[in-house]
């Protein structure tokens, strides 16, 4: 049993109904999981209000309620703490009932739109092999020191993180990075936990069927550096123009990194190709399995963030040149007959971008090179004409396919894609629905020298076709492919 008022500590309450004198069991935010003596906080979400569970939550035993606005019948047992925000509440009170987990170890907050997760998880790498006990919260896999679980979110409800920020505690983890989506920062789950730091990585076209402009999308991203403490620090992409946004208002230390402009961590690219990025960072060289423009700056990040994060530089190059590529990140394979096929999570238009054109800086255009790309259902549309336009203007062949069409009709998606398609390229372009079927023409096409791009789901190992979730991996399927077809 827990404390109600150690829970309920810094939480702005403006109306109490009962007593606060007790004590509780659980904290939920979903009434089909409360049990007696529990508490239950009533979200508006999205799609559902938790208001209209209250009396659910009741029946099922709750002892305490906390909403934004109290119902009219009140049971006589029942304490009912009315707040501002519900969201706010649930993550103070997530804190409190884990001990404040974030305040024992270092967390780092990894935001933007492209980027979050290679510079997440390399961090993650780079600690373990220093030596530390390290956590891990990203879209891809959850990571507390060798324990790992499945992710569901870019950025986990705010139990979910505290609970698993308490497990790194028991397990003596010292470092934790952390993905920080505009959603998570939006619906406040980030609330009341306390960042070593923060990373700004860049800011494109991306949720805007989320955010209704892309400013009210910057400026989410921007409450993230807002909120640091003055003993953190905020790095950002100095590169980007939203990099010096992001500082306006933060208390933290200020840092900047860039491969372009000013910045405290400079880095400049002396060889780039498809076994790896020589970089210069600052007055050093290192080399990196890593490959590509993007990579550069995410590289420079880690290194930084290591750095400020205190460890020594010599040390920092050195674990950045045994650092491997994340699953579904510029993933490629080399077939026997020579064919190259990468596989990347490339899902907005400037990500899709940079990958296209790094593949261009290094092929000798001699090749072809065949994209395949699909875009997300039930997701942003307005990106889709402009994913479409970039495929055709910067690969010799392309294929639109399937993505993850959810409840829309993956034809209609892929006609969107196509509206992009300028009429030069439009013998470029071919539209296969099923993404198997898509890969293997791909596959087929492709001579020795050739070049695949399979973009858009990367790591996922599902298609979510009507609210069904269907086993399908990129990478497995073209590494099947190409063996079948090897002479």
């Amino acid at each position: 049993m827990n404390s109600l008022k150690d829970i309920l500590y810094k939480v702005n309450i403006n109306t109490v109904v009962g007593s606060t004198n007790l004590q509780v069991n659980n904290l939920h935010f979903n009434s089909k999981e409360v049990e007696e003596n529990d508490v239950f906080v009533a979200i508006k979400g999205s799609a559902t209000d938790g208001h209209s569970y209250i009396d659910n939550a009741i029946e099922q035993g709750a002892l305490v309620i906390v909403c934004e606005h109290l119902p009219e019948t009140k049971e006589k047992e029942v304490t009912y703490l009315e707040v501002e925000d519900s969201s706010v509440a649930l993550a103070i009170m997530a804190s409190n009932y884990y001990g404040g987990p974030s305040e024992n170890l270092k967390l780092v907050g990894v935001t933007g739109t492209n980027g979050k997760t290679t510079i997440a998880t390399l961090l993650y790498q780079l600690f373990k092999n220093a030596g530390y006990k390290v956590g891990l919260l990203s879209t891809v896999i959850i990571k507390v020191d060798d324990k790992a679980y499945k992710a569901t979110h870019t950025t986990p409800d705010s139990l979910t993180i505290n609970r698993y920020l308490k497990e790194m505690n028991d397990e003596g983890v010292e470092f934790c990075f952390m993905e920080v989506s505009s959603h998570g920062i939006h619906q406040k789950r980030t609330e009341g936990l306390r960042f070593e730091g923060g990373i700004f990585t860049n800011l494109t076209h991306d949720h805007l069927d989320y955010h209704e402009t892309f400013a009210e999308y910057r400026d989410v991203k921007k409450t993230f550096f807002d909120n640091l403490d003055k003993d953190a620090f905020a790095l950002v992409n100095g590169d980007d123009k939203n990099g010096s946004v992001m500082l306006q208002n933060t208390k933290s230390r200020q840092y900047k990194y860039a491969l372009k402009s000013f910045a405290d961590y400079k880095a400049h690219i002396l060889e780039n190709q498809f076994g790896g990025l020589l970089l210069k960072l600052n007055d050093n060289e290192v080399w990196t399995k890593l490959i590509g423009n993007f990579n550069a700056y995410n590289v420079l990040a880690i290194y930084a963030t290591a750095d400020l994060l205190g460890l020594e530089k010599q040390e920092i190059l050195r674990l950045i040149s045994v650092l491997e590529s994340v699953s579904g990140r510029f993933q490629y394979l080399i077939s026997k007959d020579k064919i190259t096929a990468i596989v990347d999570y490339a899902h907005t238009p400037d990500a899709l971008k940079n990958v296209l054109e790094t593949i261009n800086s290094i092929r000798t255009k001699n090749e072809e090179l065949i994209t395949v790309v699909g875009c997300g259902g039930d997701r942003d549309t307005t990106k889709r004409p402009k994913m479409g336009h970039i495929a055709s203007t910067l690969s010799t062949k392309v294929i639109f396919t399937s993505d993850n069409p959810r409840s829309e009709v993956p034809e209609t998606i892929i006609e969107d894609m196509e509206k992009g398609v300028e009429p030069q390229n439009f013998k470029k372009t071919l539209s296969i629905t099923d993404r198997k079927q898509a890969i293997k023409t791909a596959c087929q096409m492709a001579k020795s020298g050739d070049i695949i791009l399979i973009a858009g789901k990367g790591h996922e190992t599902y298609q979510e076709i009507k609210g069904e979730r269907h086993d399908f991996d990129d990478y497995e399927t073209v590494e099947d492919l190409l063996r079948q077809l090897e002479k």
